[in-house]
């Protein structure tokens, strides 16, 4: 990750991100990889997990991406995860660049509004990974 300012802490810095339709192992891995980066409201130890025989499970958590704690190590996937992330431009940006540290990623849909944006973003294993 490049060593981009700090933004000044508060709900500007606030990123919502959410997984679906992925198995509880990538889940984690892309959740690991943002707790490695970040400060977040879910604890690094909150493991995703999925009720037997239950509806399909959603993962959410915020992070706030005012500070840097480090870099990601690259990642494993067992498929390809999309993940939504919502929050203003700079926020954003901040995560997606942290999620390159660890996957390839890629925009694959956008929505803007006046304040913020939700992204669309499609991770990968590294090829080199």
């Amino acid at each position: 990750m490049t060593t981009q300012q700090d933004l000044p802490a508060g709900t500007d810095a606030q990123v919502a991100i959410t997984l679906d339709s992925c198995c509880k192992e990538d889940a984690h891995a892309v959740l690991a990889a943002l707790h490695a980066s970040f400060p977040s409201d879910r604890s690094p130890e909150d493991v995703p997990a999925e009720p037997q025989g239950g509806p399909p499970i959603i993962w959410t958590a915020t992070f706030d991406v005012s500070r840097t704690l480090g870099l990601a190590r690259p990642g494993r996937l067992t498929e390809p995860v999309v993940i939504t992330a919502q929050g203003g431009y700079h926020a954003v940006d901040r995560l997606r660049e942290a999620l390159t540290e660890a996957f390839s990623v890629r925009v694959v849909g956008t929505s803007a509004g006046d304040q913020e944006e939700e992204v669309r973003l499609r991770l990968e294993s590294p090829a080199a990974a």
